[in-house]
């Protein structure tokens, strides 16, 4: 009935479901498929790899972000806003936290400094009290009521 096709190229649901059936080859595995499972998805095409690459663009600088396989691209993209972006937003973003903790370990950077009255170093909020952060004070009392 359709010399063009193979008996084993098509699926048969595609067949049954289609009585003009225009034949479409995937671009990545080379086989034949109806309109609505030629998509990578709808077929699970496991050569959609070599195709289906996508490079995200960053939406302040509008500059590629590259994405490793594997990687969550959202995930990336954050990570390029955060570091690497040029754009004015994220620079004054990068720019207002800049009181870097000085507990061993630690790394949260806070918007305003937070001076240890003991030791006078610049703590976070979860590390500004001396017993958080193995005050190496003068030994004064922790508070004015101790």
């Amino acid at each position: 009935e359709r010399p063009w096709l193979g008996a084993s190229a098509l699926p048969a649901h595609c067949v049954s479901l289609l009585p003009d059936f225009l034949p479409l080859k995937c671009d990545a595995c080379e086989r034949i498929f109806c309109t609505d499972h030629v998509a990578y998805a709808q077929h699970d095409c496991t050569s959609a790899y070599k195709k289906d690459v996508q490079v995200p663009v960053c939406p302040l600088c509008n500059t590629p972000v590259p994405v490793r396989r594997g990687e969550m691209p959202d995930v990336v993209v954050g990570e390029h806003i955060d570091r690497d972006c040029k754009s004015d937003p994220a620079q004054r973003k990068r720019k207002i936290f800049t009181n870097k903790c000085m507990k061993p370990g630690c790394k949260q950077k806070e918007m305003m400094k937070v001076i240890c009255d003991q030791c006078h170093k610049n703590y976070c909020l979860k590390h500004r009290h001396p017993l958080d952060h193995d005050c190496s004070g003068a030994g004064r009392p922790l508070s004015k009521a101790g």
